[in-house]
């Protein structure tokens, strides 16, 4: 099972070696959040929910018989701009209440490790949502500004995610 970073071979707009190293476009947001840890945690692990924060993301749902439990398989929709398409993710890590991660494509093949952190902050939790690349994927691009606009996109909707996430637990502060 690998999930650390791989270099691509794709055409880079400033690398005549056509080299990336993937590991450059992760990215990590945080935000506090007004729930306890526990609470979040388990908001963020049932990925039924996901789409009442994300922009990018509707119908998640765990295979039949499935839940937050490493090796659990989920599927949804994703947007990005126009385009629209069905994604399978694995779950690799659901340690409540300190990490939810998993690997869209799966542990073994996938490209891409969603990794959420959870640490209690006071009466609330401080969320981090990290994204990293594993592997090439055609859907990234063959170029360097075609990768660095996905990461922008990915970052843009981790952004909106913690605050529509925080936005939600303001106005239900019980449920």
């Amino acid at each position: 099972m690998t999930t650390t970073p791989a270099r691509a071979d794709v055409r880079s707009d400033d690398d005549p070696t056509g080299t990336l190293d993937l590991a450059d476009f992760a990215f990590t947001r945080a935000a506090w959040l007004p729930a306890p840890v526990e609470r979040v945690y388990a908001l963020v692990s049932d990925v039924s929910r996901i789409d009442l924060w994300s922009p990018t993301a509707s119908g998640v749902r765990y295979d039949d018989g499935a839940g937050p439990e490493p090796g659990a398989w989920f599927g949804g929709r994703n947007r990005r701009g126009e385009r629209e398409w069905a994604s399978r993710s694995q779950v690799l890590v659901a340690s409540p209440p300190g990490e939810f991660s998993f690997v869209v494509g799966g542990v073994e093949e996938g490209a891409v490790r969603w990794r959420w952190t959870f640490r209690a902050d006071g009466g609330g939790t401080i969320a981090r949502q990290e994204w990293t690349l594993l592997r090439p994927h055609p859907a990234f691009g063959p170029t360097r500004r075609d990768v660095t606009a996905l990461r922008a996109t990915m970052a843009a909707s981790a952004e909106t995610t913690l605050l529509g996430l925080a936005r939600w637990l303001h106005e239900h502060p019980e449920g």
